[in-house]
């Protein structure tokens, strides 16, 4: 380790705790400052990602806060988290789980909890897009329950809503519906549709986060709804994410599930909130039995970190800020690419939906070869992602899985065959943009 030149701030035993915290909290943003610095783009030497993580100093001084205070579980940085999304949502509540893989499997799970009275059976049907994420659709299956796929409608990336109507049988018990690359699905037909046929509405909003249907948030309208903050998503804290909850009937059992299963809803280190620690008695076990040892659910650990939250605040800081560049860096692709229509379809938008895009989604037409176009860009060092797992019906992991089909899937395989998409993510630079866009139009004129 190098020793401290002369001018750099050195430890005193005379400090006391908030000066040296100070001290150290200096260190990080000089840290940051020789780092992190922005590198110097070269065209087809650096590569323009797809996705990336946009931070400041502020995100690692609140992460050494949190290091500091050595909480690890999740605290009073969580807790604010929390908070400040189930207000940004407009949810009665918000739960941070550890990925938003996870939040999917706890809306899922929450929905065949044993503490649930309304509890949906193996063998009950969840209807789902055949394009999907894996971990979409996986809740489905390891809670034993039936996916129904339905095809999407053009251009959008989205369910066809009047298929997901046309899919209600009589086991039919929910809808779980991913918002595409962040463009906001028909939630309002669909939620009206849940309403009137008495089914569960589940958003897969990990892609989405900032984006609004009728001026209000997506992931508002179902009766819970996923965040990611993994990476390439609108914020991040790593690995993290959570459940919007805007059915009271489920904040208790989401809690549960999330946390081992318990029945005691005490936070982290604290005993005896519901003052009656050992006064329950609950299945078949002997009377007093330490409440924080009851378990009314089959559960998981899917909680975050602390660490994690602190993060995630600062980047929350940052939110607004980040779903415009997206989308302005869509707007950027759509109007400089737009002479490129006899190759390409873009991506339609209902016009109540503001989206918070993912990425920029390109439909090529059939004679062009998506594979030979990705090459031509990947060689560029321009990154390239497919619309996730295309039809997840031929991927080898779903092959045998149960399931019921309704209708064709035209679209999904148009999608699976032909479509492509790449970044928005806020870290794009002007020379960034403009080499993309010379690369596209190179392979076109060649």
């Amino acid at each position: 380790m190098s020793q401290a030149t002369s001018t750099s701030p050195v430890p005193s035993s005379e400090m006391n705790l908030v000066q040296l915290e100070q001290l150290i909290l200096s260190l990080v943003r000089e840290y940051h400052s020789r780092a992190h610095k922005p590198g110097i783009f070269v065209a087809g030497q650096t590569k323009v990602n797809y996705a990336g993580r946009v931070f400041d100093a502020r995100e690692l001084e609140n992460a050494t806060r949190a290091v500091l205070e050595f909480k690890l579980t999740a605290g009073k940085y969580a807790n604010a988290l929390e908070s400040r999304l189930a207000k940004l949502y407009g949810a009665r509540n918000f739960l941070m789980t550890n990925s938003g893989s996870s939040a999917n499997l706890l809306m899922v799970s929450s929905l065949c909890a044993q503490s649930f009275a309304d509890r949906l059976q193996p063998g009950d049907e969840v209807i789902t897009p055949a394009v999907t994420f894996p971990t979409t659709l996986a809740p489905i299956i390891q809670n034993n329950l039936v996916p129904v796929f339905v095809d999407c409608e053009p251009n959008t990336y989205n369910v066809d809503p009047q298929q997901v109507e046309q899919a209600i049988g009589p086991r039919t018990r929910a809808i779980f519906i991913p918002h595409t690359i962040g463009n906001p699905c028909h939630v309002a037909f669909l939620k009206d549709l849940c309403l009137k046929h008495g089914l569960f509405f589940l958003e897969d909003g990990c892609d989405a986060l900032g984006a609004t249907y009728d001026g209000l948030p997506v992931g508002g309208f179902g009766d819970m709804s996923s965040l990611s903050m993994y990476p390439a998503h609108q914020i991040t804290a790593g690995e993290a994410g959570g459940v919007a909850i805007n059915n009271p009937r489920f904040k208790r059992i989401a809690l549960s599930i999330r946390d081992w299963g318990r029945d005691c809803w005490c936070e982290p280190g604290v005993n005896d909130t519901c003052t009656r620690r050992f006064q329950w008695q609950q299945g078949d076990l002997p009377a007093g039995y330490d409440h924080k040892y009851t378990y009314s659910n089959i559960g998981y650990n899917l909680k975050a970190t602390d660490i994690q939250a602190a993060i995630a605040l600062e980047q929350l800081d940052k939110l607004d800020a980040f779903v415009q560049a997206r989308r302005d860096n869509f707007n950027f692709y759509r109007n400089a690419l737009s002479s490129l229509e006899e190759h390409m379809t873009f991506a339609a938008v209902d016009p109540r939906a503001n989206p918070s895009w993912f990425g920029f989604p390109m439909m090529l037409k059939p004679h062009i070869d998506r594979r030979d176009f990705q090459r031509h860009l990947e060689s560029a060092m321009i990154e390239t992602r497919l619309l996730f797992g295309g039809n997840i019906l031929k991927q080898p992991g779903f092959t045998n899985i149960e399931r019921r089909v309704v209708g064709d899937f035209t679209e999904t395989d148009r999608i699976m065959n032909q479509a492509l998409f790449i970044g928005v993510y806020p870290g794009l630079t002007d020379e960034m943009r403009n080499f993309v866009v010379e690369r596209i139009f190179d392979y076109f004129e060649a």
